[in-house]
């Protein structure tokens, strides 16, 4: 009979265990033992589990029989989990016990964690310019009702919270299309060099008015893509304009398009774009969550240079969308490299 319990243990696809009425673990399989420990099969379950809350659920059930459920959380070396536990009655000959299985949810608690975030942050980012522009139409309305000089100034800080605002509503809802389409795979063949030189050319003047010198090095012959054409240019422009913005005067930020190549990484021929600057860099603690939606280095200076905290996640999604790869590298005092690469075909 042991052998048929831990046989049918074994057999269950999540970690699972079987728990006597005198309340000790009877079997575990592979994955309860990589969970709990090696050596739990003939302890007390309560040395094996040690959370309240579920030690409780398991108790009742071995005494009335009754299904019940609960959280275990834990952590596998990299980050919290959380398993959703079943407790259902078995009858065994030895007596009555518990069947115990543990369902790993920690990728659906994220994304609800992530919902909260994401919400926390769009009422966060939006309450700021909204709170600026009401305190100011007070103002206007009562002690600059008669005062020009002062009604300009803060129409033109009016203005330039709208236009925030706007900044903010237009990021949003491009990153709402571009996770709608990520899993779509685009069609048009894309010419990358031509696209390139479209966005410098565009980006020229904000380069000029922020003394930043624009350097391209395209191939020879052409480099085509399989791309959306706007999104391209789109993360073309997130990225050069950003380097432009903070890599300071007096500094050049370089496009640099590599002919195709085998990219081990994609296990297919891809075209290789580096984006590059000679700025101030970025410190290597926060490169892992650059492209996290509104995470900025410097909220202040971010904010005054018009970012959303939405660029870079943007970016993220559109390469992942066109099954490339982005690569962050900097050292402060060296500048700052992002690479893509995208598949030609």
């Amino acid at each position: 009979m042991p052998e048929f319990i831990a046989a049918f243990v074994d057999a269950v696809p999540l970690p699972a265990l079987v728990i006597r009425r005198d309340e000790s673990i009877e079997a575990a399989n592979p994955q309860a033992r990589a969970l709990l420990g090696a050596g739990i099969v003939g302890r007390h379950f309560i040395t094996a589990l040690r959370q309240p809350q579920l030690l409780d659920v398991i108790e009742h059930s071995l005494r009335d029989s009754a299904p019940r459920a609960a959280d275990y959380m834990g952590n596998d070396g990299r980050q919290d989990t959380t398993f959703r536990v079943a407790v259902r009655p078995v009858e065994m000959r030895s007596g009555a016990g518990v069947l115990v299985s543990f369902e790993d949810v920690t990728h659906a608690e994220q994304l609800v964690q992530m919902r909260r975030d994401f919400v926390a942050n769009v009422s966060h980012e939006l309450k700021t310019p909204l709170t600026a522009l009401i305190g100011f139409i007070e103002t206007l309305k009562g002690p600059a009702r008669n005062d020009p000089v002062g009604q300009a100034r803060f129409l033109n800080i009016m203005e330039a919270e709208a236009h925030r605002m706007n900044r903010l509503v237009s990021d949003l809802l491009s990153l709402s299309r571009v996770e709608a389409d990520e899993r779509v795979r685009p069609t048009e063949r894309i010419d990358l060099g031509a696209s390139i030189l479209a966005t410098i050319s565009g980006l020229s003047p904000l380069a000029q008015e922020a003394d930043v010198t624009l350097v391209h090095d395209l191939p020879d012959a052409q480099v085509v893509v399989p791309a959306d054409r706007d999104q391209l240019h789109q993360v073309l422009t997130n990225l050069i304009e950003n380097a432009i913005k903070y890599c300071g005067k007096g500094t050049t930020v370089t496009v640099r398009l590599g002919a195709p190549d085998y990219a081990p990484g994609l296990r297919a021929q891809a075209a290789t774009l580096i984006i590059q600057d000679n700025g101030p860099g970025i410190d290597p603690i926060h490169l892992p969550r650059l492209t996290e939606r509104f995470y900025r280095i410097d909220t202040h200076r971010s904010r005054e240079m018009g970012g959303t905290g939405l660029g870079l996640a943007i970016v993220k999604h559109i390469v992942n969308r066109h099954r490339g790869r982005l690569k962050i590298q900097s050292e402060q005092g060296a500048g700052t490299r992002f690479t893509i690469t995208l598949p030609v075909s």
